[in-house]
């Protein structure tokens, strides 16, 4: 079994070493639980999408981090240096990136609930475009826009009726989704419509997301078919010119050895000739093409190291090791039964295998991290890594049990760094009165 992290490595000590680092270091500075990343590799993730998009839509596009994969202000400032923009879909993101110095001009702002305050605060700050979820969201940004005297460009979330094959959570292109407006039903063509008359509102772009860790190109070649002949239908119709296409992330990574995702960079090919083919055929200018990637970006750059306490066998049902985090650092399992590869840090290529539940430390009979992994003897006082939780585990994170949140520990060029300090207890209560 390989690592299914292709920036970890075993060093001469034989220990497990994340862009170069021995993870005992790292545990023996930061202690455990902690979320390691490596920043070389984050950053070479978001070029592949930048040299995609110069190459397939000859730089007539942009990539937007999706900050919800992980939000803070170190990642902000790594994707302001690498000419990224990002996606935001709260008031709490946006002020984080604004708070990292990120242009405001290159945030774009979603979100299916956007709240009064939150549209005002985004409005204010200027920011590049807000997609419109719904026609009473449309409404309160018009009504918002001229209270501020501005002009507020924005796109449509569109529901393009494709059905991805993956995980019901995460499914978001489909009729029945909570997000957006659908094609069709009329809907989709009726708010755009509309939005053209408004005075502060200006109609750039349409969006659309099909949902998350997809293994295939078809609904994603399918999707931007759609989106396209919906672009040429609203010039046809109504004399409307999309200049923007959104056509959202949802790109797999490989968390187990089950997993075999498509390189990055073939989605964008595949979606630039349909892109391409249908703008000719309808007679439309090629539009500016966004890509959303996110799990796509840090998923695969990070870890969790844990420390192993109790190890319980029980004869002919399972062995648990239990360890020093659970649902509170990675809630995906008990969400989703999300699969993890996990590894022995000390002894990563011991042969002596066995299946084994990875098991957190909080009051839940379901606090699992993983159920089968193959793993050699585990022992108290042992550390342990489970690959590939650079997404969705800081940022999903959870004081429950009032357990303080891991830092999240940065390596690039072989040194390390805080990029978000460990909780202290005193944190937990700052806000009780």
């Amino acid at each position: 079994m390989g690592f299914v992290m292709e920036t970890l490595s075993v060093n001469k000590e034989g220990n497990l070493a994340l862009g170069g680092v021995d993870l005992t270091e790292v545990a023996a500075c930061f202690g455990t639980p902690a979320y390691v990343m490596d920043e070389n590799y984050i950053r070479e993730n978001c070029r592949v999408y930048i040299n995609a998009l110069n190459k397939f839509y000859d730089g007539n596009g942009l990539a937007l981090y999706a900050s919800k994969a992980l939000s803070c202000k170190y990642i902000y400032r790594i994707m302001k240096e690498e000419g990224m923009g990002v996606d935001v879909v709260s008031g709490g993101e946006l002020y984080t990136a604004l708070a990292a110095d990120f242009p405001a001009e290159k945030i774009y702002f979603h979100g299916n609930n956007k709240t009064d305050d939150e549209l005002e605060f985004a409005i204010e700050k200027n920011v590049g475009r807000i997609v419109v979820d719904n026609l009473p969201e449309l409404d309160r940004i018009s009504a918002i826009a001229e209270k501020q005297g501005k002009n507020v460009k924005v796109l449509f979330r569109i529901k393009p009726g494709i059905d991805a094959h993956t995980h019901s959570f995460v499914q978001t292109g489909q009729i029945d989704s909570k997000f957006g407006v659908a094609l069709e039903t009329g809907e989709a063509e009726q708010i755009v419509k509309y939005a053209s008359e408004l005075k502060n509102v200006t109609p750039v772009g349409v969006h659309c997301h099909i949902g998350s860790q997809i293994f295939e190109l078809a609904p994603f070649t399918l999707a931007a078919e759609k989106m396209m002949n919906f672009i040429g239908d609203l010039k046809d119709k109504y004399r409307i010119e999309i200049s923007e296409l959104n056509l959202g992330g949802g790109y797999g990574i490989k968390y187990t050895d089950e997993d075999d995702p498509i390189a990055y960079d073939k989605y964008i090919e595949a979606v630039s000739k349909v892109v391409r083919s249908v703008a000719e055929k309808r007679g439309v200018k090629l539009p500016f093409v966004i890509m959303e990637p996110g799990r796509s970006i840090v998923a695969s750059a990070g870890l969790t190291l844990y420390t192993v306490g109790a190890v319980k066998e029980i004869p002919d049902i399972r062995t648990y090791i239990s360890v020093d985090g659970g649902m509170g650092d990675n809630p995906r399992y008990i969400l989703y039964q999300s699969k993890y590869q996990a590894a022995s840090v000390t002894n990563p290529l011991g042969k002596d295998t066995k299946k084994v539940t990875i098991a957190g430390k909080c009051c839940e009979s379901g606090d699992l991290l993983a159920e089968g992994a193959e793993l050699p003897p585990m022992h108290a006082g042992d550390l342990l890594a489970v690959l590939a939780t650079g997404a969705y585990n800081y940022s999903m994170a959870s004081n429950y049990n009032r357990i303080p949140r891991p830092p999240v520990v940065m390596i690039k060029d072989g040194e390390t760094r805080l990029a978000v300090k460990r909780e202290s207890y005193e944190d937990l209560i700052i806000n009780d009165l």
